[in-house]
């Protein structure tokens, strides 16, 4: 193998049982300098990125017949695009990624990281810590008062058991000997596995990869987005589906929603039931991330679709896992960072840091991306109904445990030049470029994000 691929592009791509010989087609390039941080993050990043890459290129091989494609990882457009959430525009108008309840807050014997930034996960905040729910902009001093009086665990406790978020800040030793970090670290980085029999998948010739693919995107901010984003760049029909009492940020689908289509669906009633499986008979892969579980009563679990669906890729995301105490447990990266760790090692002794992007979500994104590419690859080879697992919490025990930065590593970043503007439903947008590249491979997304919500719960040409 190539000297000059990353420790951390090699055991990504092992993590995904692909052909060692084919990293040799990664080269890398570009200044870096647009993550900096106390962690790896950029390895991260550079990594997830370029096995991404290299599954698509992998399919493209596969569906055109031609040896497989160079790829070139940039790790200015990799940084860029690892920023994406902060640097998206409307008509030159940003927006805050964290509302004002969403922060760190000291406890009587430490810090506790709380994330409202949903209505919903707002009102449940207030109402564990017994703040009113009118408090307005009182809301921050109050909640600063009543978690100031009590134990981190007893907020976290207290909070989640409201059904809000609310995590304790761990040091990474603390998180380790925990029965939750046990388990993780017990993980590999992904799981892939094959849950049912079914026949090789025919793929015809297409210059795209993922040509003539329907992807049920049933996922929220922001790795799941991400990944079917990418899915999306490369050629599939991607539709994500939404509960309308559930409002998203429309911000944040400004700039996860490129390439895709939104539309809502109420599982719960019956017509809205009935679209949805009309839906799910005719997708190729089913990408889910809410909590393990959470969905199973609406026939989504792996089993349940493995049996009703022979030949689906199911792609499941969570934040904890799933498995152990805490596999039922919402989450966010932001709170994943503080739970294990990173916010202490990203800190100072006066207060716990971030990393500088949501990289938890992004980096597990594009594997996510990346498993549903080589899943396909493989069904074309073998068949069978494929299941690919990951969280964000064995993201993060990869970022402190297993990863090293690495050398030589460039000043010049400037993420301008890899930012665009289109014209959208909402105004002038202004993104970042996919970072995803391969020779002869799409260099942007094919239609711009819409208004969350507003499209049709149909398949393209249907």
């Amino acid at each position: 193998m190539d000297p000059s691929i990353s420790a951390g592009t090699s055991q990504a791509w092992s993590a995904l049982g692909a052909d060692a010989s084919l990293l040799d087609r990664i080269v890398y390039g570009g200044p870096s300098g647009g993550l900096p941080a106390q962690l790896p993050v950029m390895e991260l990043a550079r990594a997830t990125v370029a096995v991404c890459s290299l599954a698509a290129a992998e399919l493209t091989s596969v569906r055109t017949g031609r040896p497989v494609p160079l790829v070139r990882v940039d790790d200015e457009s990799v940084a860029t695009a690892f920023l994406s959430d902060r640097l998206v525009r409307v008509d030159g108008r940003a927006w805050s990624t964290f509302a004002p309840l969403s922060r760190f807050w000291r406890a009587a014997d430490g810090w506790v990281r709380t994330h409202a930034n949903y209505p919903h996960h707002r009102a449940r905040l207030l109402s564990a810590l017994g703040v009113p729910g009118d408090a307005g902009d009182e809301a921050v001093k109050a909640v600063a008062g009543e978690i100031a009086g009590r134990t981190a665990l007893e907020v976290e406790d207290t909070v989640y058991a409201a059904g809000g978020l609310a995590v304790a800040a761990h040091g990474p030793q603390e998180w380790a000997e925990s029965e939750q970090g046990v388990l993780v670290a017990g993980q590999p980085l992904l799981t892939t596995a094959r849950v049912g029999d079914a026949p090789d998948r025919v793929l015809g010739d297409a210059a795209l990869p993922c040509t003539g693919l329907r992807v049920l995107d049933l996922t929220r901010v922001l790795a799941g987005p991400v990944a079917t984003r990418t899915l999306a760049l490369l050629g599939a029909d991607v539709l994500r589906i939404d509960a309308p009492q559930l409002p998203e940020i429309e911000e944040a689908h400004h700039d996860t929603g490129m390439g895709k289509r939104s539309a809502t669906v109420d599982l719960g009633d019956r017509t809205g039931r009935r679209v949805f499986e009309e839906l799910l008979d005719e997708a190729d892969v089913v990408v889910t991330g809410y909590r393990p579980g959470a969905l199973d009563r609406f026939g989504l679990a792996p089993e349940a679709l493995a049996g009703r669906r022979p030949g689906l890729v199911i792609a499941q995301l969570s934040a904890w896992g799933s498995y152990g105490p805490w596999h039922g447990r919402r989450g966010f990266d932001s709170l994943v960072q503080a739970a294990t760790g990173i916010a202490q090692l990203e800190g100072s002794p006066d207060s716990p840091g971030a990393l500088p992007a949501q990289a938890l979500d992004h980096g597990t994104g594009y594997l996510l991306a990346a498993g549903v590419l080589r899943a396909l690859t493989e069904q074309h080879r073998t068949g069978g109904t494929r299941l690919v697992r990951l969280a964000l919490a064995q993201t993060a025990h990869w970022l402190i445990h297993d990863l090293a930065p690495a050398p030589g590593e460039e000043d010049g970043f400037d993420a301008e030049r890899r930012l665009t503007e289109t014209d959208s439903p909402m105004g002038r947008l202004r993104h970042a470029l996919p970072p995803v590249s391969y020779e002869g491979g799409p260099v942007n997304w094919a239609r711009p994000s819409g208004r969350w919500g507003t499209d049709a719960p149909v398949w393209s040409g249907t």
